[in-house]
């Protein structure tokens, strides 16, 4: 990296470009790079730098964030309020726009402190573009708005400046709206938590006074409002740059209020504020003018006549209508220095580029806003990271509290600072393409070295030839061959004994060489304090590491490894550069991480101290910069197979390194033996397809199609068939182990909807309620499973779920009333959206109690310090329900009676293996609740030989009776579904409408763009019938649409699989065979066949007896 000396923390600055696909993102960049002259001008916009991946380049999108790091000079005043230049360090991350790869945008705003939102000009604001504002809210990053193709309006929609004034007046409104809802949101949870711990803190207050509390302090309770007034973009501010990335321009207000200032007689600051609003000059006065003294005067706002008027101008006589005498005069008056050929040129976009790239620079204006805006990483980490460090804390805590948090929040760049860098993401890079294995271009003191080393090899070797007193001549007498002097062995030359052997280049290693691995893992990452060092001691601490617990501890101990700093790079796009060492406040790549790091990790080490800091950083250094919380959940399963069976380790280790270098992929066994990955989208799946065969496994993979997820549950209708237990309630089994040796009741009935809403936005809760009772760390958190669950769902305390979902049943109805103290167990997994209800008379099983009592067991022990397992320390004393059921268990082993309640686990096993594994089509049960009502064994002595026979045939048996009863109700199947949102002009919205309806989906809403001749088309799209959507709608529009998908979650397929026509009107209109498609029944069909389980189907459906003719 560039020194410390010439880039302080002070002077550098990192940001990422986001925004929808086909915004203008890498174009962008493109003009960016040009100024630092890594490619041409001329080829800004077109070549795509960094997009370096082939099919990048061919489908004109990104897939992969790309990094660079580029230098740029500023005139700041300095002290004496002289101009002075400054060098700026830019560190820009180019992310995709497509919702496929929304997971590159979480890891690179994690190492940003700014963000530049791109917003194309007649398309507004789209999905991803609310996406990414989200993004940069959570992450805390300083975001500035570039509304960029500001062509369009003149050459596509043809508008007038006032005209497009005002469209760039309701963009930008759009923008701070979608800003406003966040904040909103925000405003909203705070006020819930304060006014939870206000009333916590007055029941405490009531306890403690045993009396009715005294009047509340304001100065104590008051809720503090934050102040959102940084949020918003406007122009006046400088946050606001209007740009066309095409033809290379773009400005902030700022330019123009200088370059009209001394015209005007008006201070620049003061013409900076009213440059854009409601303001007019009067042409009277030559003052600036409001909406008041207006009056009905037609005078046109000083943004429209000082700004608009004069791009347009531009615009109107070189594309629209070229008039060279014109031009002439334009850029005699804008006193531009252009070449005689570039003001000749026949390429109208060509002399564009010219005027505009002299007059409005796009890379000045985005590099000045940058470093006016986006604070350096000594502010911006002060601001940023007591999130990051305390995420469960609300409001986190904003002063530092140990020495490394001091470092981390100034970004102290010292060597004696603690070392804490983070990387987001590991990717991959062919070893060919290291800088440590490319050949050198050698300069001309190279060249000089290598002859004066040649020199040195000459004379030594001539020196002991003649020691020995043998010639050349004698040493091929005696038979020994000679070779050419500069291929002597170095180790004949005393002077270059010490140096270390270079690796031969490829024409110097042998032919038959072992080929080692052609991929190597580089992380990428931000140095967030110290100086990190190539060589240096760093630990790695994975995001399962608990910064309450030692290093040492045991559950912390496979969460943290040693490792030694291999190789550090500054990414410059397609290239790597190696460097010695990194200061603080800077993006790089890390090798050596690979074995380590399967996707992001917190590195840390000691700085240069005595041993006394060395030890105070063991006790309070280690910080979790935790994982990343990614916007789309990986919905799309194939399963992979090598063509070639012996192709299969290959298979396995190019999944390894997909699973490492792709963030979003996840990589299964599953039980049945096959490999599965899990990806975000169809185009990601191609990607990764890609990745394998050519890059990572190198060998022919077949692929499955694609498997789709479906939940089942039942819903109550009118004309269910009669119960399958006569004089019982609907949903009621009875069942009894092999031999009747025990036997029960259960009733499965289904949930309100409330009430599992509410289980699926809690799956967090109910692992860590688990994980108390359990007695155990909680050591995997909610893994980003497709569950329809938002994201930023907030997770309920246990006593918050508890309330709401007791709150929640008495609303269901009086049969539903008191239940919470019921409940048994959560399912499947113990943490899904179904109930386990015990419902038996005097029946001691209760969640919620057993959850209470961890909870003031472990609390009693934070109080009095004693040990516990977890941290390392001795074996507790067993808690009082585990001892009477040590004692209950010691009486029946001595009485050889085996009472009912030895086989309740039974019951739970068969529970959980039943809302895991449907009746259906054996997938995930969501929407029910099963209650317990008897469980008794056989009157007489039970064997206790007998006893693991007796509990296998229960968990059989329940589980099959759980099925039957969700059966005895009307059941259903939920379909996974895409949001589907698709940008379509007026001459091809019927064919949308068209494509969308043949697969069933349906039209949620449509809106049409102010201004424009667009509809945006929101809709509702079944995953399984989505593969090849996206190609269907681009054929039938021929290109001029294409959809956005993004998974929202389950929804109701409401059609029961098992339908058939019964009644006589359904009879006439259909017939016996349904001519009319039971569709559910197929999609149930279809993973039954998948799974290898049992398939109804008529193979003859007219057999007639085959005749001869003979007869």
């Amino acid at each position: 990296m560039a020194s410390s000396k010439r880039f302080s923390s002070t002077n550098v600055r990192s940001f990422a470009i986001m925004g929808h696909v086909d915004h203008g993102k890498t174009a962008y960049t493109d003009s960016l790079l040009a100024a630092n002259n890594i490619i041409s001008s001329r080829m800004a916009g077109k070549i795509r730098y960094l997009d370096s991946r082939e099919d990048e380049q061919e489908r004109g999108i990104t897939m992969e964030s790309s990094a660079v790091s580029l230098s740029f000079k500023l005139l700041r005043p300095g002290e004496d309020e002289q101009p002075r230049a400054e060098d700026f360090m830019i560190n820009l991350i180019d992310t995709p726009g497509h919702v496929d790869f929304s997971s590159e945008v979480s890891t690179a705003s994690r190492l940003c402190d700014g963000a530049l939102i791109m917003v194309d000009v007649v398309e507004g604001v789209c999905t991803q573009t609310i996406a990414v504002l989200h993004q940069a809210y959570a992450e805390r990053l300083r975001p500035i708005l570039v509304i960029n193709k500001m062509d369009r309006l003149i050459t596509e929609l043809k508008l007038a400046p006032v005209e497009a004034y005002h469209h760039l007046s309701n963009l930008i409104e759009n923008v701070n709206a979608v800003m406003g809802s966040f904040y909103a949101s925000d405003r909203m949870e705070d006020n819930l938590r304060w006014r939870e711990a206000r009333e916590v803190r007055l029941a405490a207050r009531r306890e403690a006074e045993a009396s009715a509390s005294p009047p509340v302090d304001e100065d104590e309770t008051a809720y503090e409002e934050r102040d959102d007034e940084d949020l918003y973009f406007s122009p006046e501010k400088g946050n606001v740059l209007f740009a066309s990335a095409l033809d290379g321009w773009a400005f902030r207000v700022g330019r123009f209020a200088q370059l009209y200032a001394a015209k005007l007689g008006i201070k620049e600051t003061n013409l900076r504020r009213v440059l854009w609003g409601d303001f007019y000059l009067d042409p009277k006065t030559k003052r600036i003018i409001g909406q008041k003294a207006l009056g009905k005067r037609p005078l046109k706002p000083l943004f429209v006549q000082f700004v608009l008027e004069n791009v347009w101008a531009v615009y109107e006589n070189v594309v629209m209508n070229p008039n060279p005498d014109k031009i002439t005069k334009i850029v005699s008056a804008l006193n531009l220095k252009l070449l005689p050929r570039d003001l000749k040129s026949k390429d109208p976009r060509t002399l564009l580029s010219s005027i505009f790239s002299s007059w409005l620079p796009l890379a000045s204006a985005t590099f000045s806003a940058v470093v006016d805006q986006i604070p350096p990483p000594s502010s911006a980490q002060r601001l940023r990271l007591p999130k990051m460090l305390h995420p469960t804390i609300h409001p986190p805590p904003t002063e530092p509290s140990t020495n490394t948090e001091r470092a981390l929040y100034a970004c102290a760049a010292g060597a004696d600072q603690p070392v804490v860098a983070y990387v987001s993401k590991m990717f991959a890079v062919p070893v060919a393409d290291l800088p440590q294995n490319r050949r050198k271009e050698l300069t001309a003191e190279d060249m000089r070295e290598r002859g004066r080393a040649s020199r040195e090899r000459v004379a030594a070797l001539s020196a002991a030839l003649q020691a020995t007193g043998m010639s050349a001549a004698d040493d091929e007498a005696a038979g020994i061959k000679s070779v050419p002097i500069d291929q002597a062995a170095p180790a004949a030359s005393p002077a270059r004994e010490e140096e270390p052997a270079t690796p031969a280049t490829e024409e110097e290693q042998p032919a038959d060489r072992p080929s080692g691995p052609v991929e190597a893992l580089i992380g990428f990452a931000r140095l967030y304090s110290g100086t990190l060092r190539v060589g240096q001691e760093v630990r790695v601490l994975q995001p399962k590491y608990n910064t309450a617990l030692r290093a040492t501890d045991g559950p912390n101990a496979k969460h943290v490894a040693s490792v030694t700093v291999q190789h550090l790079y500054m990414m410059m796009g397609r290239d790597l550069v190696a460097v010695n060492e990194v200061p603080a406040g800077n993006v790089f790549a890390i090798g050596g991480l690979e074995g380590t790091v399967l996707r992001n990790a917190t590195i840390v080490a000691p700085g240069e101290g005595g041993e006394e800091q060395r030890e105070n950083w063991e006790k309070s250094g280690m910080v979790n910069l935790a994982g990343v919380a990614m916007q789309t959940a990986p919905i799309v399963r194939v399963a992979l197979e090598p063509r070639n069976p012996a192709d299969m380790s290959k298979l396995v280790e190019g999944l390894r390194l997909l699973n490492q270098a792709d963030s979003c992929v996840e990589v299964l066994v599953q039980e049945t033996g096959e490999h599965v990955i899990l990806t975000a989208g169809e185009l990601h799946l191609e990607r990764c397809l890609k990745d394998l065969r050519e890059r990572f496994a190198k060998c022919d993979i077949q692929a499955s199609k694609p498997i789709v997820p479906f939940r089942e549950t039942a819903v109550r209708t009118p004309d269910m068939a009669p119960t399958k237990t006569k004089d019982a309630p609907r949903g009621t089994i009875h069942g009894t182990s092999s031999g009747g040796a025990v036997s029960f009741t259960v009733r499965a009935v289904p949930l309100a909807q409330a009430i599992t809403d509410l289980l699926l936005q809690s799956r967090e809760t109910l692992q860590q309620m688990h994980a108390m009772v359990d007695r155990r760390r909680l050591e995997d958190p909610p893994t980003l499973e497709a569950t329809g669950i938002s994201i930023e769902a907030r997770a309920l305390a246990p006593e918050a779920f508890w309330a709401k979902l007791e709150e929640l049943l008495g609303k269901a109805g009086p049969d539903w009333r008191g239940l919470a103290d019921s409940i048994w167990a959560f399912g499947p997994k113990r943490t899904g959206a179904n109930l386990l209800v015990d419902r038996r008379p005097g029946s001691t099983h209760s969640l919620r109690k057993r959850v209470a009592n961890s909870a003031s067991l472990h609390a009693s022990r934070a109080v009095s310090g004693l040990a516990t397992p977890a941290a390392g320390g001795a074996a507790e004393p067993l808690p009082d329900d585990i001892a009477v059921a040590v004692e209950s268990k010691e009486a029946e082993l001595a009485t050889h009676v085996v009472p009912s309640h030895a086989f309740e686990e039974s019951i739970e096993t068969g529970y959980q293996i039943a809302t895991w594994q449907g009746p259906l089509c054996a997938e995930p049960v969501v929407g029910m609740a099963y209650f317990v009502e008897k469980i008794e064994a056989a009157e007489g002595e039970i064997d206790h030989s007998k006893v693991p026979q007796i509990t296998g045939s229960l968990i059989s048996a329940s589980r099959d009776a759980f099925r039957q009863g969700l059966l005895d109700w009307s059941p259903r199947l939920l379909m996974a579904m895409y949001s589907c949102d698709i940008q379509a002009s007026t001459d091809v919205l019927g064919k949308v409408y068209a494509v969308v309806s043949r697969r069933r989906g349906r039209i949620v809403a449509e809106e049409m763009k102010e201004g424009t001749a667009f509809f945006t088309v929101r809709s509702l799209l079944p995953v399984v019938e989505s593969f090849g959507f996206a190609d269907e709608i681009r054929k039938r529009t021929s290109g001029a649409a294409s959809p956005q998908l993004i998974f929202s979650g389950y929804e109701l397929f409401d059609q029961d699989p098992f339908w058939v026509p019964t009644t006589e009107e359904e009879l006439e209109d259909l017939g016996e065979k349904a001519e009319r498609e039971n569709v559910a029944r197929r999609y149930m069909d279809g993973v039954r066949a998948r799974k290898g389980m049992f398939v109804e189907k008529k193979i003859v459906e007219n057999a007639e007896k085959q005749r001869t003719l003979k007869r």
